[in-house]
């Protein structure tokens, strides 16, 4: 059995995704983190971070089960078990790695916080604005780059690189991002949001919201 802890955010969508296109079963269990659910004792226990999403699998090690924490871990172990979305050797699989680790390092860093200084903190604080919008503007451009060359953003194939890019794109208005200036984004956007796979998960996700 699969247990996915998560919230409609950018990385628990990631997980879904993979899954979805894995065409495995799972359980997906919402997480509130605007009421701070991920806070509570239950889950820290299985997070010590307090973040989600959160993988469950019961029948990995030998049956002894694993939770698995930070959403590309969980790509990148539920490709290398099921042997899809990552190539297994050479400059392929070492692509897939290096945007990764650019969503990791710049991406993901750069729209969280271009976000967070927008929308969330409770004092304006226009060097801050200035510092992550201006860097998520960049590093959009540098995947544009990317994919002015490449159908996917790690080259021919669809991978786990591109469903760790997605999550941040599929909520770019957080960060106060769009496709202005970033037609090979766009693209490449449109096409992922189209696979049916991608759609069966945003589709899950967004059921965890609270109903109105």
């Amino acid at each position: 059995m699969l247990i996915v802890h998560a919230f409609a955010t950018p990385n628990s969508v990631k997980v879904p995704i993979a899954l979805e296109e894995l065409g495995l079963e799972y359980q997906l269990l919402a997480v509130n983190i605007r009421q701070g659910e991920q806070k509570l004792a239950a889950f820290v226990s299985l997070n010590a971070n307090a973040k989600v999403p959160v993988l469950v699998d019961s029948e990995a090690n030998d049956g002894q089960g694993m939770v698995l924490t930070e959403s590309a871990a969980i790509l990148v172990y539920l490709a290398e078990r099921y042997k899809q979305l990552l190539p297994a050797q050479g400059v392929e699989r070492a692509r897939v790695f290096e945007q990764l680790f650019f969503h990791a390092s710049a991406l993901s860093p750069a729209f969280g916080q271009s976000g967070f200084f927008q929308k969330l903190a409770s004092e304006p604080n226009p060097v801050a604005v200035a510092r992550f919008h201006g860097e998520a503007k960049r590093v959009l451009a540098v995947m544009d780059g990317q994919l002015a060359n490449s159908e996917f953003v790690a080259g021919s194939g669809f991978s786990i690189a591109d469903i760790a890019h997605f999550g941040w794109l599929w909520r770019r208005e957080f960060a106060g991002i769009d496709f202005s200036t970033s037609p090979n984004v766009e693209r490449w956007y449109n096409a992922v949001s189209q696979r049916p796979a991608v759609i069966r998960a945003i589709e899950r996700t967004n059921a965890l919201l609270p109903q109105a």
